[in-house]
């Protein structure tokens, strides 16, 4: 966690608190430990913030972009996109860049600032090192335990508001500590997770049935790759073999339900 205070006496404004990866962390700690910082006279910190903005805009034009481009009013825009398309969820990125939080009531679910904390953390922590081959992440709380004799449902609520439902062993469930009001992550591959085309709910088994849209696809010889927005911005990934693909004729912008089992959810915690 970084923290930036005011620079100036009287200036009322409140210190912002922005997270960084564990990664960057360490990358800082080795650049304020060296000999440029140790030596230097006077406050390292206390810069002009004009020549940090020409600097900017030099660092722009040297990598053949506009000035403009180098602004770090647009390169902030630039990262709140960049976060969004990796489906961080939208109140955990206006926290993120120091905006007012919007209501984290949802579905009789609520988020604390320090659970939007952990959803940031969880993604920039995926973002510098991944470790998963899972394409699919869900992050919430859990809104439900129901035990069974073998096996537990979880259901577990988003940010964004919606259910994601799974089934593990009761051995799971004592190993992962899991408790109702609990953060954790949900990850389902893109194999497990099947289209059904059309605007009507599909009759199925399968407990998860997100209605979204088509944003891109990527055909090839043997397989096809959807990527599809539902509702909150999320954007869910499906293989399927490509004779399937023909099969749907399937294009962009089509309206299509996303279907995965509760069976093929596994659950991390940290």
């Amino acid at each position: 966690m970084i923290f930036f205070h005011p620079t100036h006496a009287g200036n009322n404004r409140a210190a912002r608190e922005v997270q960084i990866s564990k990664a960057l962390a360490v990358e800082i700690s080795r650049l304020l430990s060296g000999s440029s910082f140790k030596t230097g006279s006077g406050n390292p910190f206390r810069v002009d913030p004009g020549f940090v903005r020409r600097k900017f805009y030099e660092r722009a034009e040297a990598c053949g972009l506009s000035k403009r481009l180098g602004a770090p009013e647009i390169i902030r825009k630039s990262r709140a996109v960049e976060l969004m398309q990796s489906n961080m969820p939208l109140p955990a990125v206006q926290m993120f860049l120091g905006h007012s939080t919007p209501n984290l009531t949802t579905a009789h679910v609520t988020f604390s600032s320090d659970d939007i904390r952990q959803v940031t953390s969880f993604f920039l922590e995926r973002e510098s090192s991944p470790k998963t081959s899972a394409r699919n992440s869900f992050i919430g709380k859990i809104r439900a335990i129901r035990q069974g004799d073998i096996q537990s449902q979880i259901e577990l609520f988003t940010v964004g508001g919606q259910l994601v439902t799974t089934v593990i062993t009761n051995d799971s469930l004592e190993r992962l500590a899991l408790r109702e009001g609990k953060m954790i992550t949900a990850e389902v591959k893109a194999p497990s997770v099947f289209l059904h085309k059309g605007d009507s709910e599909p009759t199925t088994t399968a407990e998860n049935r997100f209605r979204g849209t088509i944003h891109r696809i990527t055909r090839g010889r043997i397989t096809s790759e959807y990527v599809v927005s539902i509702a909150d911005g999320t954007k869910l990934c499906s293989v399927v073999t490509s004779e399937s693909s023909r099969r749907l004729a399937l294009q962009e912008a089509d309206h299509v339900w996303v279907i995965f089992s509760s069976f093929s959810v596994v659950l991390h915690v940290d």
